[in-house]
Protein backbone atom coordinates (compact mmCIF):
# COMPACT_ATOMS: atom_id res chain seq x y z
CA UNK A 1 0.00 0.00 0.00
CA UNK A 2 1.26 3.46 -0.88
CA UNK A 3 0.42 7.00 0.17
CA UNK A 4 0.69 10.28 -1.68
CA UNK A 5 2.41 13.33 -0.26
CA UNK A 6 0.61 16.53 -1.25
CA UNK A 7 -0.25 19.79 0.49
CA UNK A 8 1.84 18.82 3.53
CA UNK A 9 -0.02 15.58 4.32
CA UNK A 10 0.03 11.98 3.11
CA UNK A 11 -3.25 10.63 1.76
CA UNK A 12 -3.90 6.90 1.64
CA UNK A 13 -6.80 5.17 -0.11
CA UNK A 14 -8.12 1.63 -0.33
CA UNK A 15 -9.20 0.31 3.05
CA UNK A 16 -6.94 2.75 4.93
CA UNK A 17 -9.66 3.93 7.28
CA UNK A 18 -10.36 0.43 8.58
CA UNK A 19 -6.70 -0.59 8.67
CA UNK A 20 -5.19 2.51 10.20
CA UNK A 21 -7.74 4.89 11.72
CA UNK A 22 -10.49 2.64 13.08
CA UNK A 23 -8.18 -0.04 14.44
CA UNK A 24 -5.06 1.93 15.45
CA UNK A 25 -5.92 5.63 15.55
CA UNK A 26 -3.71 6.87 12.69
CA UNK A 27 -4.69 9.95 10.72
CA UNK A 28 -8.04 11.57 10.06
CA UNK A 29 -10.87 10.07 7.98
CA UNK A 30 -11.69 11.39 4.52
CA UNK A 31 -14.29 10.20 2.03
CA UNK A 32 -14.39 6.70 0.48
CA UNK A 33 -12.42 5.08 3.31
CA UNK A 34 -9.44 7.33 2.63
CA UNK A 35 -7.40 8.95 5.40
CA UNK A 36 -4.83 11.71 5.56
CA UNK A 37 -1.73 11.38 7.71
CA UNK A 38 0.52 14.01 9.21
CA UNK A 39 4.16 13.58 8.11
CA UNK A 40 5.22 11.88 11.34
CA UNK A 41 2.35 9.37 11.17
CA UNK A 42 3.31 8.36 7.64
CA UNK A 43 6.94 7.99 8.74
CA UNK A 44 5.86 5.58 11.46
CA UNK A 45 3.80 3.49 9.07
CA UNK A 46 6.72 3.38 6.64
CA UNK A 47 9.05 2.27 9.42
CA UNK A 48 6.62 -0.50 10.38
CA UNK A 49 6.23 -1.65 6.79
CA UNK A 50 2.49 -0.88 6.78
CA UNK A 51 3.15 1.54 3.93
CA UNK A 52 5.43 0.37 1.13
CA UNK A 53 6.26 3.87 -0.07
CA UNK A 54 5.06 7.45 -0.27
CA UNK A 55 4.75 9.04 -3.70
CA UNK A 56 5.91 12.65 -3.58
CA UNK A 57 3.42 14.71 -5.59
CA UNK A 58 5.14 17.92 -4.54
CA UNK A 59 8.34 17.30 -6.56
CA UNK A 60 9.04 16.27 -10.11
CA UNK A 61 11.22 13.22 -10.62
CA UNK A 62 13.00 11.65 -13.56
CA UNK A 63 10.27 9.59 -15.15
CA UNK A 64 8.49 9.44 -11.81
CA UNK A 65 10.82 6.84 -10.29
CA UNK A 66 12.60 9.14 -7.83
CA UNK A 67 9.27 10.44 -6.53
CA UNK A 68 8.62 7.10 -4.78
CA UNK A 69 10.03 7.51 -1.27
CA UNK A 70 11.00 4.73 1.11
CA UNK A 71 11.46 5.42 4.83
CA UNK A 72 14.99 6.79 4.47
CA UNK A 73 14.13 9.11 1.58
CA UNK A 74 10.89 10.18 3.22
CA UNK A 75 12.58 11.07 6.50
CA UNK A 76 15.13 13.17 4.62
CA UNK A 77 12.33 14.80 2.63
CA UNK A 78 10.19 15.77 5.63
CA UNK A 79 12.77 16.36 8.37
CA UNK A 80 10.56 14.65 10.94
CA UNK A 81 13.38 12.90 12.82
CA UNK A 82 12.87 14.26 16.36
CA UNK A 83 9.10 14.06 16.26
CA UNK A 84 9.33 10.56 14.79
CA UNK A 85 11.50 9.45 17.74
CA UNK A 86 8.93 10.71 20.25
CA UNK A 87 5.95 9.45 18.26
CA UNK A 88 7.43 5.94 17.98
CA UNK A 89 8.38 5.85 21.67
CA UNK A 90 4.87 6.70 22.78
CA UNK A 91 3.35 4.23 20.34
CA UNK A 92 5.71 1.57 21.68
CA UNK A 93 4.49 2.41 25.19
CA UNK A 94 0.95 1.54 24.13
CA UNK A 95 -0.52 5.01 23.53
CA UNK A 96 -2.56 6.33 20.64
CA UNK A 97 -1.65 9.90 19.81
CA UNK A 98 -2.53 12.54 17.24
CA UNK A 99 -0.37 15.29 15.72
CA UNK A 100 -1.47 18.70 16.94
CA UNK A 101 0.56 21.29 15.06
CA UNK A 102 -1.70 23.94 13.59
CA UNK A 103 0.14 23.90 10.25
CA UNK A 104 -0.72 20.23 9.67
CA UNK A 105 -3.96 20.11 7.65
CA UNK A 106 -6.75 18.13 9.19
CA UNK A 107 -5.84 18.86 12.79
CA UNK A 108 -8.97 19.91 14.64
CA UNK A 109 -10.87 19.89 17.92
CA UNK A 110 -8.92 20.16 21.18
CA UNK A 111 -5.67 19.57 19.34
CA UNK A 112 -5.94 22.52 16.96
CA UNK A 113 -4.23 25.85 16.75
CA UNK A 114 -1.30 25.48 19.13
CA UNK A 115 2.28 26.33 18.23
CA UNK A 116 3.47 24.80 21.50
CA UNK A 117 2.02 21.28 21.22
CA UNK A 118 3.22 18.63 18.77
CA UNK A 119 1.02 15.72 19.86
CA UNK A 120 -1.99 14.99 22.02
CA UNK A 121 -1.74 11.61 23.73
CA UNK A 122 -4.84 9.68 24.76
CA UNK A 123 -5.12 7.47 27.84
CA UNK A 124 -4.21 3.85 27.25
CA UNK A 125 -7.12 2.05 25.67
CA UNK A 126 -8.56 5.26 24.21
CA UNK A 127 -7.97 7.07 20.94
CA UNK A 128 -8.85 10.08 18.81
CA UNK A 129 -12.48 9.00 18.76
CA UNK A 130 -12.63 9.65 22.54
CA UNK A 131 -12.65 13.01 24.31
CA UNK A 132 -10.07 12.49 27.07
CA UNK A 133 -6.45 13.59 26.68
CA UNK A 134 -3.66 12.25 28.91
CA UNK A 135 -0.73 14.40 27.76
CA UNK A 136 -0.02 17.32 25.47
CA UNK A 137 3.48 16.80 24.10
CA UNK A 138 5.99 19.45 23.04
CA UNK A 139 9.10 18.03 21.29
CA UNK A 140 12.54 19.63 21.55
CA UNK A 141 16.16 18.69 20.91
CA UNK A 142 18.58 19.07 23.80
CA UNK A 143 20.11 22.23 22.27
CA UNK A 144 16.83 23.83 21.23
CA UNK A 145 15.78 26.94 23.18
CA UNK A 146 12.38 26.66 24.86
CA UNK A 147 10.46 29.75 25.98
CA UNK A 148 9.40 29.66 29.62
CA UNK A 149 6.00 31.10 28.75
CA UNK A 150 5.37 28.22 26.34
CA UNK A 151 5.45 25.68 29.17
CA UNK A 152 2.76 24.79 31.66
CA UNK A 153 0.05 22.27 30.87
CA UNK A 154 2.35 20.50 28.41
CA UNK A 155 4.82 17.63 28.64
CA UNK A 156 8.21 18.55 27.21
CA UNK A 157 9.75 15.59 25.37
CA UNK A 158 13.49 16.16 24.96
CA UNK A 159 15.49 14.11 22.45
CA UNK A 160 19.17 14.19 23.39
CA UNK A 161 22.13 13.79 21.04
CA UNK A 162 22.12 10.00 21.56
CA UNK A 163 18.43 9.80 20.69
CA UNK A 164 17.44 9.07 24.30
CA UNK A 165 14.14 10.59 25.45
CA UNK A 166 13.37 12.45 28.66
CA UNK A 167 9.88 13.66 29.51
CA UNK A 168 9.24 16.68 31.73
CA UNK A 169 5.80 17.43 33.13
CA UNK A 170 5.18 21.18 33.37
CA UNK A 171 2.41 22.76 35.38
CA UNK A 172 1.26 26.32 36.03
CA UNK A 173 0.19 27.45 39.52
CA UNK A 174 1.52 24.47 41.51
CA UNK A 175 -0.46 23.93 44.72
CA UNK A 176 2.14 24.75 47.33
CA UNK A 177 2.64 28.30 46.08
CA UNK A 178 -1.05 29.14 45.66
CA UNK A 179 -3.05 30.16 48.68
CA UNK A 180 -6.76 29.67 49.18
CA UNK A 181 -7.62 33.31 48.67
CA UNK A 182 -5.37 33.85 45.68
CA UNK A 183 -4.32 37.27 47.00
CA UNK A 184 -1.19 38.29 48.90
CA UNK A 185 -1.59 39.54 52.47
CA UNK A 186 0.44 42.69 51.76
CA UNK A 187 0.45 44.82 48.63
CA UNK A 188 4.01 46.17 48.57
CA UNK A 189 5.59 46.47 45.10
CA UNK A 190 9.05 45.00 44.63
CA UNK A 191 11.72 47.56 45.38
CA UNK A 192 9.28 49.92 47.07
CA UNK A 193 10.53 52.10 49.90
CA UNK A 194 6.99 52.33 51.28
CA UNK A 195 6.40 50.92 54.76
CA UNK A 196 3.14 49.26 55.76
CA UNK A 197 1.97 48.05 59.12
CA UNK A 198 2.26 44.30 59.73
CA UNK A 199 -0.93 42.35 59.11
CA UNK A 200 -1.95 41.05 62.52
CA UNK A 201 -4.08 38.28 61.04
CA UNK A 202 -1.32 37.11 58.71
CA UNK A 203 1.57 37.01 61.21
CA UNK A 204 0.32 37.76 64.73
CA UNK A 205 3.69 37.18 66.43
CA UNK A 206 5.73 39.70 64.44
CA UNK A 207 7.11 42.61 66.46
CA UNK A 208 7.56 46.18 65.28
CA UNK A 209 10.60 48.45 65.09
CA UNK A 210 13.25 45.85 65.98
CA UNK A 211 16.68 47.50 66.27
CA UNK A 212 18.76 46.66 63.20
CA UNK A 213 21.90 47.70 61.32
CA UNK A 214 22.63 47.41 57.62
CA UNK A 215 26.06 45.74 57.60
CA UNK A 216 27.80 44.57 54.46
CA UNK A 217 25.33 42.55 52.40
CA UNK A 218 22.92 41.77 55.23
CA UNK A 219 20.78 43.23 58.00
CA UNK A 220 21.69 42.38 61.61
CA UNK A 221 18.86 42.54 64.14
CA UNK A 222 19.16 42.95 67.88
CA UNK A 223 16.23 41.78 69.97
CA UNK A 224 13.03 39.77 69.40
CA UNK A 225 14.97 36.82 68.01
CA UNK A 226 12.37 34.40 69.31
CA UNK A 227 9.59 36.12 67.38
CA UNK A 228 11.58 36.47 64.18
CA UNK A 229 13.83 33.42 64.04
CA UNK A 230 12.40 30.75 66.33
CA UNK A 231 8.73 31.14 65.44
CA UNK A 232 8.92 32.56 61.89
CA UNK A 233 12.35 31.42 60.64
CA UNK A 234 13.55 34.84 59.53
CA UNK A 235 17.33 34.99 59.29
CA UNK A 236 19.91 32.88 61.13
CA UNK A 237 21.64 33.20 64.48
CA UNK A 238 24.73 35.38 64.09
CA UNK A 239 26.49 33.31 66.77
CA UNK A 240 25.83 30.04 64.95
CA UNK A 241 22.88 27.69 64.47
CA UNK A 242 23.31 26.14 67.92
CA UNK A 243 23.23 29.51 69.71
CA UNK A 244 20.19 30.17 71.87
CA UNK A 245 20.63 33.91 72.11
CA UNK A 246 22.24 36.88 70.44
CA UNK A 247 21.47 38.84 67.24
CA UNK A 248 20.16 37.38 64.03
CA UNK A 249 21.38 38.12 60.51
CA UNK A 250 18.89 38.62 57.70
CA UNK A 251 19.57 38.39 53.98
CA UNK A 252 18.94 41.57 52.03
CA UNK A 253 15.72 40.07 50.67
CA UNK A 254 14.48 39.21 54.17
CA UNK A 255 15.66 42.57 55.49
CA UNK A 256 13.90 44.53 52.73
CA UNK A 257 10.67 42.54 53.22
CA UNK A 258 10.63 43.16 56.99
CA UNK A 259 11.76 46.78 56.69
CA UNK A 260 8.92 47.54 54.27
CA UNK A 261 6.49 46.19 56.87
CA UNK A 262 7.95 48.13 59.79
CA UNK A 263 9.13 45.01 61.57
CA UNK A 264 12.79 46.00 61.64
CA UNK A 265 14.05 49.53 62.19
CA UNK A 266 15.92 49.92 58.91
CA UNK A 267 15.37 52.27 55.98
CA UNK A 268 13.56 50.18 53.30
CA UNK A 269 14.97 52.34 50.51
CA UNK A 270 18.53 51.83 51.74
CA UNK A 271 18.12 48.05 51.96
CA UNK A 272 16.60 47.88 48.47
CA UNK A 273 19.30 50.15 47.05
CA UNK A 274 22.01 47.90 48.45
CA UNK A 275 20.22 44.85 47.07
CA UNK A 276 20.18 46.41 43.62
CA UNK A 277 23.85 47.32 43.94
CA UNK A 278 24.72 43.72 44.82
CA UNK A 279 22.37 41.86 42.44
CA UNK A 280 21.17 44.33 39.84
CA UNK A 281 17.60 44.11 38.59
CA UNK A 282 17.34 40.50 39.79
CA UNK A 283 16.97 41.77 43.35
CA UNK A 284 13.56 43.31 42.64
CA UNK A 285 12.34 40.07 41.07
CA UNK A 286 13.63 38.01 43.98
CA UNK A 287 12.12 40.39 46.52
CA UNK A 288 8.73 40.23 44.83
CA UNK A 289 8.90 36.44 44.71
CA UNK A 290 9.98 36.23 48.35
CA UNK A 291 7.14 38.53 49.42
CA UNK A 292 4.59 36.51 47.46
CA UNK A 293 5.76 33.26 49.04
CA UNK A 294 5.74 34.69 52.57
CA UNK A 295 2.34 36.27 52.09
CA UNK A 296 0.96 32.93 50.92
CA UNK A 297 1.95 31.32 54.21
CA UNK A 298 5.03 29.33 53.20
CA UNK A 299 8.59 29.96 54.38
CA UNK A 300 11.27 30.71 51.76
CA UNK A 301 14.94 30.48 52.69
CA UNK A 302 18.13 30.72 50.66
CA UNK A 303 18.44 28.03 48.00
CA UNK A 304 22.17 28.63 47.48
CA UNK A 305 23.20 25.10 48.52
CA UNK A 306 20.94 23.70 45.80
CA UNK A 307 21.80 26.22 43.08
CA UNK A 308 18.40 27.92 43.38
CA UNK A 309 17.10 31.23 44.68
CA UNK A 310 14.97 29.78 47.47
CA UNK A 311 14.11 26.55 49.20
CA UNK A 312 10.56 26.54 50.48
CA UNK A 313 8.99 25.04 53.60
CA UNK A 314 5.31 24.42 53.04
CA UNK A 315 4.64 23.63 56.71
CA UNK A 316 6.43 25.35 59.57
CA UNK A 317 5.75 25.44 63.30
CA UNK A 318 9.10 26.48 64.78
CA UNK A 319 12.81 26.03 64.16
CA UNK A 320 13.08 23.13 66.63
CA UNK A 321 10.55 21.08 64.64
CA UNK A 322 11.83 22.06 61.20
CA UNK A 323 10.84 19.58 58.49
CA UNK A 324 12.38 19.13 55.04
CA UNK A 325 11.78 21.87 52.51
CA UNK A 326 9.44 20.84 49.71
CA UNK A 327 10.35 23.04 46.74
CA UNK A 328 13.29 24.73 45.11
CA UNK A 329 12.43 28.05 43.48
CA UNK A 330 14.38 29.79 40.75
CA UNK A 331 13.36 33.34 39.81
CA UNK A 332 13.42 34.16 36.08
CA UNK A 333 11.91 36.79 33.80
CA UNK A 334 8.70 35.88 31.90
CA UNK A 335 10.60 35.96 28.61
CA UNK A 336 13.28 33.61 29.94
CA UNK A 337 14.49 30.93 27.54
CA UNK A 338 15.36 27.49 28.88
CA UNK A 339 17.86 25.18 27.29
CA UNK A 340 16.80 21.58 27.97
CA UNK A 341 20.22 20.64 29.33
CA UNK A 342 20.04 23.36 32.00
CA UNK A 343 16.43 22.47 32.75
CA UNK A 344 17.43 18.83 33.18
CA UNK A 345 20.16 19.81 35.66
CA UNK A 346 17.70 21.79 37.79
CA UNK A 347 15.06 19.07 37.79
CA UNK A 348 17.57 16.28 38.43
CA UNK A 349 19.07 18.14 41.38
CA UNK A 350 15.65 18.90 42.86
CA UNK A 351 14.57 15.29 42.48
CA UNK A 352 17.82 14.06 44.02
CA UNK A 353 17.10 15.99 47.23
CA UNK A 354 13.40 15.06 47.18
CA UNK A 355 12.13 18.47 46.21
CA UNK A 356 10.06 19.87 43.38
CA UNK A 357 11.56 22.37 40.93
CA UNK A 358 9.49 25.54 40.67
CA UNK A 359 10.20 28.59 38.54
CA UNK A 360 8.81 32.02 39.40
CA UNK A 361 8.29 33.89 36.11
CA UNK A 362 8.41 37.34 37.67
CA UNK A 363 7.68 40.44 35.61
CA UNK A 364 9.10 43.88 36.31
CA UNK A 365 5.64 45.05 37.42
CA UNK A 366 5.52 42.32 40.08
CA UNK A 367 3.18 39.87 38.36
CA UNK A 368 4.25 36.25 38.87
CA UNK A 369 3.42 33.11 36.93
CA UNK A 370 4.44 29.93 38.72
CA UNK A 371 5.77 26.96 36.77
CA UNK A 372 6.71 23.57 38.17
CA UNK A 373 8.77 21.05 36.20
CA UNK A 374 9.28 17.38 37.07
CA UNK A 375 10.53 14.21 35.39
CA UNK A 376 7.71 12.05 34.01
CA UNK A 377 7.50 8.44 32.91
CA UNK A 378 4.45 8.18 30.62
Amino acid sequence: MEGTLADGVVRVGGDARQRFYDSRGYGRPLDRNRIELAPVEAAHLLARGDLDAVVDDERDGDGGASRRLDFRAYLARTGATLRFAVYKDLRDRGFYLSPARAEWPGVGGDAAGSDDVDFVVYPRGEGPWDDEIAYRIRVAGEREPVRADSLGGVTLAVVDEDGELTYFETDREPDLVADAEGEPAHDVPAGSDRTVAPDADAEPSLPEGVAADLLGDRVVCYGDADALYERRFYGQRLFGRNAEEGPIQLSLVEGAYLAQRGVVDADPAAVVALGREVEGERFDRRLRTYADLRDRGVVPKSGFKFGADFRVYAEFTDVDSLSHSTDLVRVVAPDHVFYPRDLSLDVRLAGGVRKRMVFALTAANGEIDWLSVARLTP
